[in-house]
C-alpha cells in the first residue's frame, strides 16, 4: 500500500538523535581506537541507537 505523504504537513523535529562521534566516545570513555573504527563505519555523524548497538567496551568487572 502506498500512502502520498505531503512535505508541508511533516513535523520539523526530528525523531531520533544524531550524536557526534567524538562527543558520543568522549562522554562514554572509549578509547582513541573506538573512537576511528566507528568513525570508519559511520562516518563523523551517527544516530543514538547505532552507536549504542555497535560500540564495543571493555567489561568494568573484576575478577
Amino acid at each position: 500500500m502506498v500512502e502520498r505523504v505531503e512535505v508541508e504537513k511533516l513535523s520539523k523535529k526530528t525523531a531520533t538523535k544524531v550524536w557526534d562521534i567524538h562527543v558520543f566516545c568522549r562522554q562514554q570513555r572509549l578509547p582513541q581506537e573506538e573512537e576511528k573504527r566507528l568513525t570508519s563505519v559511520f562516518g563523523d555523524f551517527a544516530t543514538a541507537s547505532e552507536l549504542l548497538h555497535n560500540a564495543k567496551r571493555a567489561p568494568r568487572w573484576r575478577y
